[in-house]
């Protein structure tokens, strides 16, 4: 059996949204923030353990029981090094990589996009035939996927040149990222 492991990456200011999305209360979910609800999320679909990479507003996150903390203080440089430095935590055969600021995306999402992984896997979540998250990379290919990871790209250069099979999740989850307050 694949032993699987989250990675919830929540270190960016967001800046767009003018607030650490880390901190964002879930639209909602009655007080829940982001971080809680991307955590829930990992564990709910069998996740362990759930590694949580932070930067940004770190020292105002609450607890997260259940989760295991990572502070990212190269997070100002983009979502490249919290990856880095949460695949550096990881354990297991292969980790299910999530954002902070996809809530419409739940257990079950994470679960389908994870079924049937390995050490060599690499699939992707899709919705209406566009790459999302989800992103659940085999052991194998930790390495790689960390040594190409800069900036605001995260896994993107290495996915280019190893395709992940795409899992669509379009009827199970929403998506879409919170970038900016509103509806």
């Amino acid at each position: 059996m694949t032993r699987l492991c989250g990675l919830l990456l929540a270190a960016g200011g967001g800046r767009r949204y003018g607030m650490p999305k880390a901190l964002v209360p879930v639209p909602g979910g009655e007080g829940e923030l982001l971080v809680e609800r991307g955590v829930r999320t990992l564990r709910e679909a069998g996740c362990w353990p759930v590694v949580v990479v932070l930067g940004a507003g770190a020292e105002r996150v609450p607890e997260l029981p259940g989760a295991r903390v990572v502070f990212n203080p190269d997070w100002a440089d983009g979502m490249g090094s919290s990856l880095r430095a949460g695949l550096a935590e990881a354990e297991g055969d292969a980790v299910a990589v999530l954002l902070v600021d996809t809530p419409g995306v739940g257990a079950q999402a994470v679960r389908r996009v994870a079924a049937g992984t390995d050490a060599s896997s690499l699939r992707v979540a899709t919705y209406h035939g566009e790459r999302g998250h989800p992103v659940v990379l085999g052991r194998a290919h930790w390495e790689g996927v960390a040594a190409l990871a800069t900036g605001d790209v995260g896994a993107r250069p290495y996915l280019r040149t190893h395709p992940p099979e795409p899992v669509a999740c379009e009827d199970v989850a929403d998506g879409g990222d919170m970038d900016v307050p509103g509806p």
